[in-house]
């Protein structure tokens, strides 16, 4: 009776869940607000996922709890967390638009036994804090760093930089600037905005100013980009011949048709492009088109939250469904496949997505669609950030 009482007392003590029949996904993001469209394509890629692989991994149902965080805010965020994981009795946690809304779980994860699985939130040291962060997006680093070869390559010598003054902006800033004077640019002048900036007039004004060839910029998807490139063409940058570079959160496809043509030959690097030329991303794409409803309004964070629930039906299969968050993680070290963006695997050592990073041009098809093209592959871009990041 005492050896009973004591397992049964550890079992309590190390939040172990034996032969678990629902295993249940705390995903945390923004399903309402200004930034609703990306908290939507989050479900989008993840009923796209289930509807494809199933609802089961093993005996053992998947059942998905969403709760809403409208914006950055950290203290909510983390409230979220603790909510599902002590109510709920989650086993992963997993979403996570903003940067700040990520960090601020980490500290929870080692005591509530739950891994995290970033699905969008793009700053490198987000896995460096907490051993039991995985993430299946991408960061600014990754994303920003082929860009700058590509503006010099074009003949733009001088650029300023204009970023949302939080972690992926800062990011976006330091690894563009490394790449563009590391090919022998020069950033005339840096500028970062607060992330609630939506009048972005004097900004280009002051880009006019600089007398720079070039503006690398980088916004979080969303109001805020549309707003940018709006201003930017209403400002007359385009027609002075200032040529705009970017990570793709800049011309998300959903943005695409307000932009117009207006945006005709931008030029972006990112992970993952709708148009993208595979057998994987035209079966993606189908099923998470019937997800969202609206086929216009998918776009990237879809593809983070389906190769994110990849990863977690590959850590309950290794767990046999036993809440073992050290053991779900150590599971998917190295772990690659074909995702609808391309090869894709996680490093063994940073828990980080290494993947192809694209270059792509605004273009528009014969029935009038903008889209964005892949023009160019940079092959298996790890994240040159994460040195800078520990």
């Amino acid at each position: 009776m005492k050896k009973l009482l004591l397992a049964a007392a550890a079992a309590l003590v190390f939040g172990t869940v034996a032969q678990a029949d629902t295993i249940k996904v705390g995903v945390v993001g923004p399903f309402s607000g200004p930034f609703a469209l990306q908290g939507k394509n989050f479900k989008a890629g993840i009923d796209a996922y289930m509807t494809t692989n199933g609802n089961k991994v093993g005996s053992d149902t998947i059942e998905i709890i969403y709760r809403d965080l409208p914006a950055a805010d950290p203290a909510q965020s983390k409230a979220l967390a603790q909510e599902l994981v002590v109510k709920e009795k989650v086993q992963y946690l997993a979403g996570f638009y903003f940067t700040p809304d990520a960090m601020a779980v980490t500290p929870i994860l080692k005591q509530a036994n739950t891994p995290l699985i970033v699905m969008n939130a793009a700053t490198s040291a987000i896995v460096t804090k907490s051993p039991l962060v995985v993430r299946t997006s991408f960061t600014t680093w990754q994303t920003s760093t082929p860009i700058a070869k590509v503006a010099y390559d074009r003949g733009v010598k001088k650029v300023i930089s204009v970023v949302s003054d939080y972690g992926p902006g800062v990011d976006a800033e330091n690894a563009f600037k490394a790449g563009f004077e590391k090919a022998g640019g020069e950033v005339v002048e840096a500028i970062r905005m607060p992330l609630s900036t939506n009048d972005f007039s004097p900004i280009m004004q002051r880009i006019k100013d600089s007398g720079a060839q070039g503006v690398f910029a980088f916004l979080p998807s969303g109001p805020t980009t549309l707003g940018f490139v709006k201003a930017y063409n209403e400002n007359g940058l385009k027609n002075a011949g200032i040529q705009v570079f970017a990570p793709g959160d800049l011309t998300q496809e959903s943005d695409l048709p307000a932009l117009g043509d207006a945006a005709l030959g931008m030029l972006t690097s990112f992970h993952y492009a709708v148009s993208h030329e595979s057998a994987e991303n035209k079966a993606f794409v189908e099923a998470a088109s019937k997800a969202i409803g609206n086929p216009a309004e998918l776009t990237f964070p879809a593809v983070g939250a389906y190769d994110g629930m990849h990863v977690i039906y590959k850590m309950i299969e290794a767990t046999g469904g036993k809440q073992d968050a050290e053991k779900a993680v150590e599971a998917v070290k190295g772990l690659s496949w074909t995702s609808p963006r391309g090869p894709v695997s996680i490093d063994p050592e940073s828990r980080h997505i290494t993947q192809n990073i694209y270059l792509r041009e605004v273009a528009k098809d014969p029935a009038g669609k903008f889209y964005n093209k892949e023009i160019q592959t940079f092959e298996k871009q790890g994240d040159p950030g994460l040195a800078a990041a520990k």
